[in-house]
């Protein structure tokens, strides 16, 4: 009997990995946020409702929030089999893992290759946990490599991506830099593409000829996602991965420049036109830098702001972070009426800000939260001790008749100190 399939999350590269399991005879089901249809599939008008009666339900989404937030509104069947293949990290598995039933297995298998390779079954999967149920599944797509116990194809991506971006990012600075020296950058390509750079040399020469990116394979904004979560992965600090923290400033700041949306080798005309110009968002201030040299931080792994306001502010070595509530890009309740759901939303958007100045929560010194019901206050308090796992920091909670927003439960605000 052929297994019954939801694929949710038909972006660049979940549209052609759906096409194919439908080209494999599968009976495939598809649910997007924005509405979209693929020849051949089902189309469900909710996450919910692609995933009732599924043998197996493959997520292709933008990030950890998106992943958390669509897996934490649906219930697969007992028995089902849950294939997590974003690019999320192996923290987030944890948390799926925890979140999930337990008579509904999961498997993380994110994915190495753009859409060319997506739609035409070469791409590399990473499997971490039994693959035994759906390996004959995530073969449509390419090489299956199974990595070893849940949570290890995620960590595997994250450290080829740790890798492969900054490798990007340091040769559009050596570009920038030889065109400063007068040294043609299409040169500098040609002595590259003989030696072991060459394919990323190749890669970039399109870009440097026309001086516009191409169709987008990669995202810039997914590419700064992606490395960011290399960098905080594990201990939030960054541990080693110093050049991938430079490459995330400069990725950052290029997505600040409304180059998110095109294609990572975009990156090349950036550096080039903003060679010289310190990177804003994350990086460190100047060592006696005072209130005066205060940064306002957006850093592009959250939701934007309406505008009126920054997600954090870090004067020296203290950031202060805004109130944060569950909202979406849209301005849209998340999880309306579910503390449980609200507070794990806040959360991650607290620790993604953290981790964008090189924190996690164990350099915060202080939060504040504000409940619309004091009630509430045990289920919130369950997941906030998933992210401080250690001594907590001095805290406020304050009961309030409402929040900006109907529908909004909480909102927790908080400072820390930053490391270094």
């Amino acid at each position: 009997m052929t297994a019954q399939i939801a694929f949710l999350g038909l972006g660049r590269m979940g549209t052609p990995m759906a096409a194919r399991l439908v080209a494999a005879g599968y009976d495939v089901t598809v649910w997007n946020r924005t509405p979209k249809t693929l020849e051949g599939a089902s189309a469900a008008p909710s996450a919910a409702e692609a995933v009732e009666g599924a043998d197996i339900v493959i997520t292709m989404l933008r990030d950890p929030a998106a992943v958390e937030e669509v897996l934490g509104s649906v219930r697969p069947r007992p028995g089902s089999v849950v294939v997590e293949m974003s690019t999320i990290g192996p923290e987030a598995v944890a948390r799926l893992r925890a979140a999930l039933p337990a008579d509904v297995d999961l498997v993380d298998a994110p994915v190495l290759g753009s859409v060319g390779p997506a739609a035409s079954g070469e791409l590399t999967v990473l499997a971490g946990g039994d693959v035994t149920r759906c390996r004959e599944v995530l073969e449509v797509f390419g090489r299956v490599r199974t990595v070893g116990p849940l949570g290890s194809g995620a960590a595997l991506k994250l450290a080829v991506m740790g890798a492969l971006v900054p490798a990007q990012v340091l040769m559009a600075e050596t570009l920038a830099d030889a065109a400063e020296r007068g040294i043609d950058p299409l040169v500098v390509l040609e002595v590259l593409e003989g030696t072991p750079l060459g394919a990323l040399a190749g890669r970039l020469r399109p870009v440097v000829e026309s001086g516009t990116p191409g169709e987008t394979r990669y995202a810039l904004g997914l590419a700064a996602k992606d490395v960011t979560l290399a960098v905080e992965s594990g201990d939030g600090a960054g541990g080693t991965l110093t050049l991938a923290a430079a490459a995330r400033r400069r990725l950052s700041r290029a997505v600040e420049d409304g180059l998110g949306e095109q294609d990572l080798t975009a990156i090349v005309p950036a550096v080039r036109a903003g060679a010289g110009r310190p990177p804003a968002g994350a990086g460190r201030l100047p060592e006696k830098a005072g209130p005066e040299h205060a940064l306002r931080l957006n850093p592009p792994t959250v939701v934007p702001t309406n505008g009126r306001y920054s997600h954090a502010v870090r004067s020296g070595n203290t950031l202060f972070v805004a109130g944060q509530v569950a909202v979406d890009a849209d301005g849209k309740v998340i999880g309306e009426g579910d503390i449980v759901r609200q507070s794990e939303v806040v959360f991650e958007n607290l620790r993604l800000i953290l981790a964008d100045q090189g924190c996690t929560f164990r350099d915060v010194t202080f939060i504040r939260t504000f409940l619309t019901d004091m009630d509430l206050l045990l289920e919130h308090a369950r997941v906030r001790q998933r992210y401080i796992t250690e001594v907590p920091p001095a805290s406020t909670t304050v009961e309030v008749s409402r929040l900006f927003k109907p529908g909004l439960l909480l909102e927790v605000e908080l400072t820390a100190v930053i490391p270094g």
